[in-house]
């Protein structure tokens, strides 16, 4: 697990645009308002492209790097086209497949299943319905939080719809292999449900 996934806060900015088909998202550590990560998508097929301008884009597959600015590979989320149900796999820095995410069914504000390699569930992630707020947790444990509403870093950084603060809970180990699935839950929530 790469190092920079130890600390607990992530702040996470989406590049806007009105014609922009790839989707992009820088985070920084909230703390020195330091840019620490960088999420592309370098691999859009033209295809792909067209119809993210379509009542299609919630279906269209992706693949989002993720790097350090120095371009070091920390990890990557990926999911084919999706009709109805997402299902996300989950790659490590060294492209080895660390877990994933399958939507649930009739769930209002959005659920998904965090599972392991093996497909052993870690945690729930699901949304509230009355605001925009994605916990993650288990019967006996919470592991991060993912909210619109935060407070602790420089307005000038909140200037669009679509920034985001993880919080990993103190209660995570450091080398806790569920904050590579964690990190990556956050492309998942604005790809998946929020597009």
């Amino acid at each position: 697990m790469h190092p920079v996934l130890q600390q607990n806060l992530f702040f996470v900015k989406e590049h806007v645009g009105a014609f922009k088909a790839a989707n992009q998202f820088d985070i920084f550590d909230p703390t020195s308002g330091q840019k620490v990560l960088e999420c592309r998508e370098p691999h859009l097929s033209g295809l792909t492209k067209l119809f993210r301008f379509t009542d299609w884009k919630r279906a269209t597959p992706f693949e989002v790097i993720v790097t350090t600015p120095a371009g070091e590979r920390v990890l990557k989320v990926k999911r084919g086209v999706s009709f109805f149900l997402s299902k996300v796999q989950v790659y490590d820095e060294q492209d080895r497949y660390v877990g994933g995410f399958h939507q649930k069914l009739f769930s209002i504000g959005g659920k998904f299943d965090v599972l392991d390699a093996e497909g052993k569930p870690v945690c729930t992630l699901q949304g509230k319905w009355t605001s925009w707020e994605f916990r993650f947790f288990a019967p006996t444990k919470d592991y991060a939080v993912v909210t619109k509403k935060w407070a602790g870093m420089g307005k000038e950084l909140f200037t669009s719809a679509d920034n985001y603060m993880l919080q990993i809970k103190d209660g995570v180990a450091t080398d806790d292999p569920a904050r590579v699935l964690i990190l990556a839950a956050v492309m998942v929530i604005d790809m998946v449900l929020k597009e």
